[in-house]
């Protein structure tokens, strides 16, 4: 009677670990796709083949929204990302490639491979736009947190099946079972039985010689319930959001200290990445020379909803004569108007010329 299998393994839900993944990822990925990438040539603003690139159309099968939300969620998978030129100028998001590393030369990346073409050539790392999200891989560490909130879900999932199961036994005559197919038998018989339970409203159990079923359910109720399975799933998704740098409340959608926390999120998590980004482009789709002359890659990150938001601060920084005009339209990350009047300083709330004497008095 030993031999036969009555206890199933406690199953880690992998699942658990997946969506958390895939909750920060993609938050983090919307984010960055809204960016703007624009080429700033001193004052002004330049709108060519790379500006297009970026912002539009990267290559024949992606918009740009979508190729930056890829490639950010690569970026949090793998820890890094690989962007190549092709020869027709397509911004390519490799899936797989071979990183070779050296102290004193420029470092090379071959087998790169996109939707399974594989490019014989190499390519260097002046090239390509090669990212890394952190010196040290996350998946691991969230792999690591995983082991133990995983098997904790399991545990308690399997616990909640039982809740309010119904149990039965089975008297069995040894004496018909002494041979191994009469146990094979058995064991079938067992295991008809208890999917039968397991899946029908109404299940008939035949009662064989030698043997005799029993149920056991007493009405009793105990064990977690569903809300302690939530706690478990919200407490990994909290530990990776942490990870990432994203506000827990901002995941779950709170609406509890929504602008500090998105302000924070913003400064501590999106501008950071977005300084890695635009540093890399800068090195790599400009020259030394380009860019010491004021031509650089300039990335507008989306920390407003409307212009309204910014209506009160911007009438208190023009009348209070700290800015222009024209000077707010670059911090708010519009393009300078041609208005001779918004490189003016004004310093009242009529907003007249600080030199001005005319049309009321001067504060």
């Amino acid at each position: 009677m030993f031999d036969v299998e009555m206890i199933p393994d406690i199953v880690v839900r992998a699942h658990m670990k997946r969506l958390a993944i895939e909750i920060c990822a993609s938050f983090l990925g919307r984010t960055i796709s809204q960016s703007e990438f624009r080429i700033k040539n001193g004052k002004t603003y330049e709108k060519d083949e790379l500006y297009y690139r970026l912002n539009v159309r990267p290559n024949k099968n992606m918009t740009a929204s979508t190729f930056w939300q890829t490639a950010t969620r690569k970026l949090i998978y793998d820890n890094e990302f690989l962007i190549i030129q092709a020869e027709d100028d397509d911004l390519l998001l490799a899936d797989d490639f071979e990183h070779n590393s050296y102290a004193v030369k420029e470092d090379t990346f071959s087998k790169v491979k996109i939707k399974g073409y594989e490019f014989r050539r190499v390519f260097k790392q002046s090239e390509v736009l090669h990212l890394r999200y952190t010196n040290e891989k996350l998946t691991p560490l969230i792999d690591g947190l995983f082991s133990d909130y995983g098997e904790l879900f399991g545990r308690i999932m399997s616990a909640q099946k039982r809740k309010n199961q119904i149990r039965g036994t089975v008297d069995m005559d040894m004496l018909s079972a002494k041979t191994p197919e009469h146990l094979q038998k058995f064991q079938e018989f067992i295991d008809n039985m208890y999917k039968a339970i397991g899946e029908k409203d109404i299940a008939i159990v035949p009662q064989q010689k030698g043997t005799k079923y029993e149920e056991k359910y007493n009405g009793a109720s105990n064990g977690p319930s569903v809300d302690e399975i939530n706690k478990v799933t919200n407490g990994f998704l909290d530990q990776v959001a942490m990870a990432l740098g994203i506000h827990t409340s901002l995941i779950r959608g709170d609406l509890a200290d929504v602008e500090k926390h998105t302000k924070n999120y913003m400064m501590f998590t999106v501008n950071p990445l977005l300084k890695k980004i635009g540093d890399e482009g800068n090195s790599k789709f400009l020259t030394k020379e380009e860019y010491l002359g004021g031509r650089r890659l300039d990335i507008r990150q989306v920390y407003y909803q409307t212009v309204f938001d910014l209506a009160n601060s911007i009438d208190k920084l023009i009348s209070s004569g700290a800015f222009t005009g024209n000077e707010l339209r670059d911090e708010a990350g519009w393009e300078r108007s041609d208005d001779p009047n918004l490189d003016k300083h004004y310093i009242t709330k009529n907003y007249e010329e600080m030199d001005s004497t005319e049309g009321g008095d001067n504060e």
